[in-house]
């Protein structure tokens, strides 16, 4: 029985995190910057909590100037945008994020458009957006999960994916139509499948690269995998687990990463895949953001 190898993204992602705080500790050496990030957080969502710790801890640790501000569940939407406004105009500060999901009474859209396309960090200004559609990505910032994806691809294929194919399950403007475009570049035949694509399973077995990004609870099995395809499983969902007789809630994929195993020539597990390389990806724009401001990039 063939076992796919395990993509550690714990690894690459602590081995890329050392190169940002040794990158770090140069410019503030040689040119006296600190790379600043922002994290808002509104309201009381727990994985968003950890996740902004997580942000936080790794934002400290690469050396990083690093500002949390949390604001409440009914704040309004003036006192947003004025605080994004505030951030945008302070130069301590080049990288500015607003965890989502936000409270229904916000409106999603004017708040990461009002923050400025050079500190959008994540990649979700239309500016930013519309330069990777482009191919345009010089002085652009790439959404963190897809650019942590394509990372761990090249990993395995090498940076030119001619003549490789390339499905991406799930459309999304923060993971599936960025993945699509990045994959374009490296020059992969992509195919973007959803809910509406007519015989799922026998598009995804032509593909040699496989990115999944549906919110399915392992939705992609063995049957569904070219044998020695590359799957980069995106999915994180929460469900109930035995663990040693035990029932927890624990997280998986869209993938199952035991069936697709006998298959597969490489995997990304869940937890310890996308979700560290997303992180890290955070910091390098940040990092990039920094430079760029002082005219070292670009």
């Amino acid at each position: 029985m063939t076992v796919a190898k395990r993509i550690d993204g714990k690894a690459k992602a602590a081995e890329f995190a050392a190169s940002i705080t040794r990158e770090t500790a140069t410019l503030l050496d040689e040119h006296g910057i600190r790379p600043g990030l922002a994290v808002v957080i509104i309201g009381e969502d727990p994985a968003s909590q950890v996740y902004v710790r997580n942000k936080k801890r790794t934002a400290e640790s690469c050396g990083f100037h690093s500002v949390q501000h949390k604001l409440a569940e009914d704040v309004s939407q003036t006192d947003v945008l004025q605080l994004i406004d505030n951030l945008n105009n302070d130069d301590a500060i080049h990288g500015i994020l607003v965890q989502l999901p936000l409270p229904g009474h916000l409106d999603e859209q004017a708040i990461t458009q009002a923050i400025e396309p050079s500190k959008d960090v994540d990649g979700f200004h239309f500016v930013n957006i519309g330069k990777l559609t482009a191919g345009h990505t010089s002085d652009a910032f790439v959404p963190c999960t897809p650019a942590g994806c394509m990372l761990m691809i090249e990993d395995e294929l090498g940076n030119d994916l001619s003549g490789k194919s390339a499905v991406v399950i799930g459309r999304s403007n923060i993971v599936g139509k960025p993945m699509a475009a990045l994959l374009l570049q490296v020059n992969a035949t992509v195919t973007v499948t959803h809910s509406r694509t007519k015989d799922l399973p026998q598009v995804v077995a032509a593909a040699d690269i496989i990115i999944a990004a549906v919110g399915r609870p392992e939705m992609v099995k063995a049957d569904w995998v070219k044998p020695g395809a590359i799957i980069i499983d995106v999915g994180i969902n929460r469900v109930e687990k035995t663990i040693n007789g035990e029932t927890k809630m624990g997280l998986t994929g869209d993938v199952d990463f035991d069936d697709v195993s006998t298959v597969a020539g490489a995997v990304t597990p869940v937890p310890g895949g996308v979700g560290p390389m997303t992180i890290t990806m955070l910091m390098a724009n940040t990092l990039r953001s920094a430079r760029l401001a002082a005219g070292l990039e670009g």
